[in-house]
């Protein structure tokens, strides 16, 4: 995703793992930063983002309270693509079973939705290059 051509490439980069860090550091705030963008965005309007490798995060807590950082950003982020048409991009390494596990029924369902699938046969060769 990253070597996509400057001019296709209109979302910003940011890696699941640096996003639950800052909410472990910040608290909730960075969760209304990365789904409505309100915070740091003065526009108002979310900024598109493609977040890599889905899964590679920690469980988080910010004060005690246990927190699935990536589930509540996608599932705001679901409601924007479906009031606004803003897009948002991901990458990972689980299967379907697996990000069902990790961040439940409801969030799977809306990611049929949400996203379009590129996937990769397990033999294919190492796409970071």
């Amino acid at each position: 995703m990253q070597k996509l051509p400057i001019g296709r490439k209109n979302f910003l980069m940011v890696s699941t793992r640096q996003i639950v860090s800052e909410f472990m550091q910040s608290g909730y705030e960075v969760l209304e930063n990365y789904s409505r963008g309100k915070l740091y965005n003065y526009s108002r309007t979310p900024k598109n983002y493609c977040f890599d490798d889905l899964g590679s995060e920690a469980a988080s807590k910010y004060y005690g309270n246990d927190c699935n950082v990536m589930a509540e950003i996608l599932l705001t982020r679901y409601d924007i693509f479906k009031e606004k048409g803003i897009i948002s991009h991901l990458t990972t390494n689980l299967t379907a079973g697996e990000i069902e596990a990790i961040y439940g029924n409801r969030l799977r369902s809306r990611m049929r939705e949400m996203f379009n699938l590129f996937g990769y046969d397990e033999g294919s060769g190492d796409k970071r290059r």
